[in-house]
């Protein structure tokens, strides 16, 4: 019995300790912490390119949508270029229900050079633009009431703190180009509109899903997030740490 819980012990370890490896292997969208309190931060994030499709929070990526990204990031481009994957997959609904766009991060010199345009369907290539969030971390294996759960944990701490989050319901995302996405457009799956490189800004409900780790990861080591975005004005109320 002592030999088998030693021996648990030491697979639970190993697996912990492969998928920090698997996970560092990857370029993360970078950002920078403006507080910290346990599960909780403030960040704030540099505008960000993504690739993204439309697929259901419960899915997991097992609707096709997960592979229409990756499809995309091996080369179903129209430069056929292989592009690295990156962490996290972001999960953004722009709905009043559990459809949501899925999200691939373009790696920083991929974003800087031009993002290639898709050649599969219902794949496109959108700005997120930067701005400051709140963030919950939590563990587990992602749907949509996990998400809901911890998007109640995060505002409940939110109003703690006294940040407000962004008015961005039904229009573009406070702070960012205002011709770049407009109320009542509807182009494409999240309903934005092409700025000058061929990208989509989108319209947002300002709440989002990331998940940092591949599907196989046992939930108890999974690393994900919701992310409220702030209005422009809220900071927090003690200094970062």
């Amino acid at each position: 019995m002592v030999f088998f819980s030693v021996a648990v012990g030491l697979a639970l370890i190993s697996v912990f300790a492969w998928n920090l490896t698997v996970r560092a292997g990857y370029e993360s969208a970078e950002y920078k912490v403006v507080e910290s309190d346990g599960q909780f931060e403030v960040r704030e994030y540099p505008d960000l390119m993504l690739v993204a499709t439309k697929t259901q929070i419960d899915a997991q990526g097992r609707d096709g949508s997960f592979m229409k990204l990756f499809r995309y990031i091996s080369g179903a481009n129209e430069a056929e270029q292989k592009i690295s994957m990156t962490t996290p997959v972001f999960m953004e609904n722009d709905s009043a229900d559990t459809q949501v766009q899925m999200g691939f991060v373009m790696p920083k010199e991929v974003a800087v050079e031009g993002v290639p345009v898709p050649t599969g369907p219902d794949v496109d290539v959108r700005k997120r633009p930067g701005g400051r969030f709140a963030v919950f971390r939590f563990s587990g294996r992602m749907n949509a009431k996990l998400a809901k759960e911890s998007e109640a944990k995060l505002r409940a701490w939110m109003e703690t703190k006294g940040l407000d989050p962004a008015n961005v319901n039904g229009s573009a995302v406070e702070g960012s180009n205002q011709s770049d996405a407009s109320e009542g457009d509807a182009l494409n799956p999240a309903g934005g509109a092409s700025d000058n490189s061929g990208s989509q800004s989108v319209t947002s409900s300002g709440v989002e899903a990331a998940s940092y780790d591949p599907p196989f990861t046992p939930g108890p080591l999974r690393r994900n997030e919701i992310l409220i975005r702030l209005k422009d004005s809220s900071a927090p109320t003690s200094p970062g740490r």
